[in-house]
């Protein structure tokens, strides 16, 4: 599969059959899908190896002659399969319930692809492995040994204010020593995001990644909307937790090294020594939730489909990837010993469940529900997993850990809505100056931040947007965090109310995968699809009163 002289004759061979009555067309979608599966499968195992060496030369010339040579290539021939789809008179026959969101996608990939395109996917692909290559290759010096930044990360919950200082200024330098071929990085890939929108005659690349994410369900307009119910409900009360932080610290004004420490000066939570405890822990999770999902977990790490470690030469952040052909999930990420790992491990694994509850279905497309859905997979398993997380901590600790859950719920309402509002403005402004940038970032920033106080640092403060690595990896991908974390805080008050039943439909409605339309897919999970601020607002009053009712 990574080779094309192999490749094209499969293509060819689908390309020349007859799809003119219905049993004839099925039979082609059905292959047609295998193909898909073989191609996402070898896309996946050069990806995973990629962003877990990214130091490895030949690992990255294997990947990049894929993303090069191969699947330029093969998005031409799948749109050539998409038109004769299209065009087949036996598409109207096809049973309505079952190929309604394939037959909408695929109609809508028709629509949008431009040849002159496909090249410039290509080129934007291979800038954001520079920039996962860049920042894998970030390392500093502290303690005593070089470290990397996802490692560093522990000092910042220190209680020795100068140890987090020393800390969080040393990883502030080592970024902002790249900080000049991050920004030519990010400037060549809004150049040719823009001139992908307009080649597909539409007015900008927000228009242009709508359409391509399927938004069928909302636009641009929800989005500023939510933007302005965060401002309203959310951002008050981050702003008032983070100034109650503040008033326990003993501190005229919080710096950015002041954010993640216990504010009553105990020393960080030690919820695992290693990935091994780490994993062994989050099966036990899994299996009070419920003995399937502890099972299928159990069998993933015996697989061997998980890297957890943070080392040298790995990508930043955590996924969650597929191997179609081979049906099965593969979680990466960093973990360093912290209590967000075990978030991350929770999170990651409900995409992993997610997965595996549909990956058996003949059609690739309803393997993959649409991001709004994945999330709610994600985000609502760390909530459904709350309350056993009496398995890494105890008493005080797990109190802590329960309120720092809590408080980074409304934390991420805020970073998403900053997110997705800068995304709307860079797309929307594509001839920006590298100023108007930062204008625009500290002015969302003024709008949904917090109030610390960063003086002295003001060039780190414009540049915090270049460690979201979804702004170069997945552009208006982050919305779907905001949207999904409404849901999964509707399946938390559901499952308050009875688990079982809670999780029964969750598993229910995961077992879907994207066979449905978004809002049916949280209706099966019991959730109703809005994110407006008259559904954000009992949520976060939910929150707050959670928080409210835990001791200090």
């Amino acid at each position: 599969m990574g080779d094309w002289a192999q490749i094209e004759p499969l293509f060819d061979a689908l390309d020349a059959r007859p799809v003119e009555d219905l049993d004839a067309l099925e039979r082609w979608l059905l292959d047609q899908n295998e193909l898909a599966a073989c191609l996402d499968e070898e896309s996946a195992k050069r990806y995973v190896a990629s962003t877990c060496h990214t130091d490895d030369a030949e690992i990255e010339a294997a990947y990049l002659h894929f993303i090069e040579q191969i699947e330029p290539r093969c998005e031409v021939r799948w749109q050539w399969l998409r038109e004769k789809y299209v065009g087949s008179p036996a598409r109207d026959k096809l049973d309505r319930q079952r190929y309604f969101v394939f037959d909408r996608s695929s109609a809508a990939a028709v629509a949008l692809f431009r040849d002159a395109n496909v090249p410039l996917h290509t080129e934007d692909r291979t800038l954001y492995q520079q920039y996962q290559k860049l920042c894998g290759a970030m390392t500093v010096e502290f303690d005593g040994r070089e470290q990397t930044l996802p490692q560093m990360a522990r000092y910042l919950e220190w209680p020795d204010r100068q140890v987090r200082q020393q800390a969080w200024e040393l990883v502030a330098r080592r970024r902002m020593a790249d900080v000049d071929r991050i920004e030519q990085i990010f400037d060549a890939q809004i150049a040719l995001r823009d001139r992908i929108g307009r080649n597909a005659d539409l007015p900008d690349f927000r228009d242009y990644q709508f359409r391509a994410y399927n938004r069928f369900d909302y636009a641009p307009a929800d989005c500023l909307a939510f933007h302005d119910a965060v401002e309203k409900r959310v951002v008050p009360v981050f702003r008032r937790l983070q100034d109650q932080r503040r008033t326990r610290l003993g501190l005229s004004s919080l710096r950015p090294w002041d954010l993640a420490v216990d504010p009553q000066g105990r020393p960080p939570l030690k919820p695992f020594a290693d990935t091994d405890e780490l994993t062994r822990k989050c099966s036990q999770i899994f299996h009070r939730l419920d003995p399937a999902l502890g099972a299928q977990f159990d069998a993933m790490a015996e697989a061997g489909w998980m890297d957890l470690a943070s080392r040298k030469g790995k990508a930043p952040g955590g996924y969650q990837n597929a191997f179609d052909e081979s049906h099965h999930p593969f979680i990466f990420m960093n973990a360093v010993g912290r209590h967000s790992d075990v978030e991350t491990l929770l999170h990651e694994a409900g995409h992993a469940f997610h997965y595996l509850a549909c990956r058996d279905d003949p059609l690739l497309a309803y393997r993959h529900a649409g991001m709004e859905m994945a999330e709610v997979a994600s985000m609502g398993m760390e909530l459904l997993a709350a309350d056993e997380l009496d398995v890494f901590y105890t008493d005080a600790d797990l109190v802590r850990a329960r309120r720092q859950q809590l408080e980074s719920i409304v934390w991420l309402f805020s970073w998403v809505a900053t997110i997705d509002a800068f995304q709307h403005w860079l797309y929307t402004h594509p001839n920006h100056t590298h100023g108007e940038r930062a204008d625009c970032w500290l002015t969302l920033l003024e709008r949904f931040g917090g109030i610390e106080d960063w003086t002295g640092y003001e060039d780190v403060h414009a540049r915090l947007w270049e460690r979201q690595l979804h702004l170069f990896g997945v552009p208006f991908y982050y919305i779907e965090y905001g949207i999904a974390q409404i849901g999964a805080l509707q399946l938390w008050r559901n499952a308050r109310q009875g688990r079982t039943e809670a999780l029964a439909r969750y598993r229910a409605a995961l077992a879907l995968g994207g066979s449905r339309p978004l809002p049916e897919l949280w209706a099966a999970a019991g959730l109703t699809f809005d994110f407006s601020e008259k559904t954000l607002k009992p949520l976060i009053n939910l929150v707050v009163e959670e928080l409210r009712q835990l001791p200090d």
